[in-house]
């Protein structure tokens, strides 16, 4: 029992380590390309994205998927907030 529950712990940690590894590698690389603000809202994506896939095996591979998913929120964030100052100089630039 005890090397079950041992075995159990160690496997949980090394998951852990996994997951901890590619959020800060996610937010590391949000940081330095968009700023501490967008690093934030991302942490918190990448969050909600691990618990949406908490049903999944867990592999390293999971956490790439997490990663790919909070990527994919991050660029449409952006994508986003990009098409809405163009849409904002438009009108200040129709109404000169």
């Amino acid at each position: 029992m005890d090397s079950q529950k041992h075995f159990c712990n160690s496997n949980c940690a090394a998951e852990m380590e996994i997951a901890e590894r590619e959020l800060s590698a996610f937010i590391s690389a949000v940081t330095e390309l968009f700023g501490s603000e967008e690093a934030k809202l991302s942490a918190e994506d990448w969050l909600g994205e691990a618990e949406l896939m908490d049903n999944l095996k867990s592999t390293s591979q999971k956490w790439r998927a997490v990663t790919i998913a909070a990527a994919a929120t991050l660029a449409n964030r952006r994508t986003f907030a990009s098409l809405r100052t163009a849409a904002t100089i438009s009108v200040m630039l129709e109404s000169l």
